[in-house]
């Protein structure tokens, strides 16, 4: 899919945001200090990085990544704001503006950003930008001798501390595998390492640059810990693809005179800051409102207020519309119907205003798999299923990532070379299919391809040579078992890793950014027929249509979207098939679930010769869940039950229930097998 078709969305956004800069940098220079107009000028300048990339506008995406880069600097302290800084910022403003109004006017919005590039590097290191050359080997000579890494006043007053209390300061150096693919991800894993051991005082490169992966497969950092050597070591090294960590400490004696001179430096460039902010000139950037807008943005956290507002709404109709049937008041019941019809249209616009087509992730796969093709000489298409389908936004921003590296792994070790393909009587050019769908309170994605499959053979040995699993438990292992054991921490059964993935390498990350979202990922395969990434992702809807039921005296509540049909059966049409009850239903033997077995119900017993059986569905999968009695259909609202009930399967979240009952509401995908 091309881009074309949001290129009024993206001018629009980008002369937001730079409406944004232009403003809040005026404010910076009178307020250099205020935290808030530097969170907003960097917030608006990651946006149009971001949206700028995708779009394929590059000249603009990396402007304002150096740009975003130095108010990161500016934000933690690192770098001070000074007039001249001002200039290059201004300066930098008119070149954005200027590459927008050409991309607005049919451009394609291309420049030579490389001097201005420069400039912001150099404010970027902390150099004073008058004079960005002469002051490098004065200012080498002064550096406190922690490796590559220099310390401002503060950061050495926490050294001296820390040093005082009896802490241990380690310098660490951490190198990384070179066939590791996901740098940031195991950075993120070292550091949260770190912090459970102490705190990290600064890190060489910055911690921005560490996240863009911004370095080679090295970084230092300065730690202060109650910790000896060895146990820092030995806890960084369980991180997978780690390759060495070197620890040295760092004697108070090797700081101390730089902290005195890094003193009266600070206290002499504050001089220097007062004395010539008055002189700092102002500028003005033009042609930020040439383009007209046509949407606004919305903080999300406005519309996780407004959603919670309008939960408690939804509980108070419930209780409203039980009311109205027990008084049996005509006027009351008119009011309250009309009620519902307001609110219900309300609800929908509130719940579509959080959803985004998962088209906003797929488009991008197209060029990226044409381009890596290219690079490995494969003929490869893609189709694209179900692009309309609908996720929370706050999910969407976290999937993208996922589905990259996993569309990487199929087009570089999934699809064979076209000559591999015919000699297998394939055609020569492979296909890889992205389908998403809705199920239920879920949304399935799946990335699968025909290319050659996962060897079951070839896996189970590398997983057992690496004591994943022990020879009695790799008996016992289904076939999504095995395949699934790539999933596991520096797995692979690659023979060399290539510049653009490694099946197994990093695929741990994806399973656990997955599991963070609520959702699960499970993989089958076929020997030279393919493979396929099936993704499991909650909708994360806070308000849903369920069928109320009730057990015993228990109630529950089933999503309405995962039902086909409920019906009543005799329990002479109970079947038993490999030990397991079973109903034919419509031609098709289901499996049955009894709710009460399942969740223990106490003083359960069925009295009657009928039994509820609701019909649920997850892809071509369905299962009946035998229930007490139904109650009828609802809108509830989800509460997430958190560490309550965690144990306690099929169990997504609770409902307040119109006479104030609490109903437990079942994920009936989890009992369908």
């Amino acid at each position: 899919m091309e881009t074309n078709q949001y290129l009024d969305v993206f001018i629009d956004e980008s002369v937001e945001h730079l409406e944004t800069m232009s403003d809040n940098l005026l404010e910076l220079e009178k307020n250099p200090e205020e935290k808030s107009i530097i969170e907003g000028i960097f917030r608006a300048a990651h946006t149009i990085k971001g949206m700028s990339a995708t779009m394929g506008y590059q000249d603009l995406a990396d402007l304002t990544h150096n740009l975003e880069n130095v108010f990161d600097g500016i934000r933690y302290d690192k770098i001070k704001v000074e007039p001249d800084m001002m200039d290059v910022l201004f300066d930098t403003l008119d070149q954005l503006n200027a590459m927008v109004e050409d991309i607005s006017s049919g451009g394609d919005g291309k420049r030579d950003v490389s001097t201005q590039i420069k400039k912001l590097a150099s404010i970027e290191k902390g150099e004073p930008f008058t004079d960005v050359t002469s002051n490098n080997g004065e200012n080498d000579a002064e550096q406190a001798d922690v490796g590559n890494l220099s310390l401002d006043e503060f950061e050495l007053a926490i050294l001296n501390e820390s040093a005082e209390r009896g802490f241990n300061n380690f310098e660490v150096e951490v190198q990384l595998s070179e066939k590791c693919l996901l740098k940031g991800a195991r950075v993120f894993m070292v550091f949260e390492v770190l912090e459970q051991m102490g705190e990290v005082i600064k890190s060489n490169p910055p911690v921005s640059e560490l996240e863009e992966e911004n370095f080679d497969y090295s970084f230092n950092v300065i730690f202060v810990t109650q910790q000896s050597e060895d146990e820092v070591v030995q806890k960084i090294k369980k991180v997978s693809e780690v390759s060495e960590v070197n620890v040295k400490e760092i004697a108070q004696g090797n700081y101390e005179d730089y902290q005195e001179k890094d003193s009266a430096d600070v206290e002499q460039q504050a001089i220097q800051e007062q004395t010539s902010s008055e002189q700092a000139p102002t500028q003005q950037s033009n042609g930020s409102n040439q383009a007209r807008r046509k949407t606004i943005r919305v903080n999300i956290d406005r519309l996780d207020v407004l959603m919670n507002l309008f939960e408690e709404l939804v509980i108070d109709r419930g209780r409203l519309e039980q009311i109205s049937t027990d008084l049996n008041n005509v006027d009351l019941t008119e009011t309250v119907e009309r009620m519902s019809r307001v609110s219900g249209d309300l609800q929908d616009i509130i719940l579509n205003m959080r959803m985004v087509p998962i088209d906003s992730v797929f488009n991008r796969f197209p060029r990226m798999i044409r381009q890596l093709a290219r690079e490995l000489d494969k003929e490869i298409g893609i189709d694209i299923i179900g692009a309309d389908t609908e996720l929370d936004r706050t999910v969407i921003d976290e999937i993208g990532d996922p589905l990259v590296h996993l569309i990487r792994n199929a087009i570089d070790h999934g699809i064979e070379s076209p000559a591999d393909r015919v000699t297998k009587g394939k055609p020569s050019k492979g296909t890889i299919t992205l389908k998403a769908y809705q199920g239920g309170n879920y949304v399935f994605i799946e990335i699968s391809d025909d290319g050659a499959g996962i060897n079951r053979e070839r896996v189970l040995n590398k997983a057992l040579e690496n004591n994943v699993v022990t020879s009695e438990e790799a008996k016992h292992l289904t076939d999504q078992e095995v395949y699934e054991l790539i999933l596991e921490s520096g797995f692979s059964t690659a023979d060399s890793i290539s510049g653009v993935s490694g099946r197994g390498v990093g695929l741990d990350v994806v399973k656990n950014t997955i599991q963070k979202l609520g959702g699960n990922i499970t993989i089958d395969a076929t020997p030279d027929k393919g493979s396929i990434f099936s993704i499991q992702l909650p909708l994360t809807l806070s308000i849903i249509s369920a069928l109320l039921v009730e057990i015993k005296d228990e109630k529950f509540a089933i999503p309405l979207a995962s039902i086909i049909e409920t019906v009543i059966l005799h329990k002479d049409d109970i079947l038993s098939a490999h030990n397991k009850k079973v109903i034919d239903f419509r031609g098709n033997i289901v499996p049955l679930a009894f709710l009460h077995s399942i969740f223990d119900v106490p003083d359960y017993e069925a009295d009657s010769d009928y039994i509820s059986v609701v019909i649920v569905k997850k892809g071509d999968r369905m299962s009946g869940l035998v229930v007490g009695s139904f109650i009828g259909q609802q809108e509830v609202v989800l509460k997430p039950l958190g560490n309550y009930l965690k144990d306690v399967p099929a169990i997504s979240g609770a409902t307040i229930l119109g006479d104030g009952q609490v109903a437990l509401i079942i994920d009936s995908n989890s009992l369908i097998r």
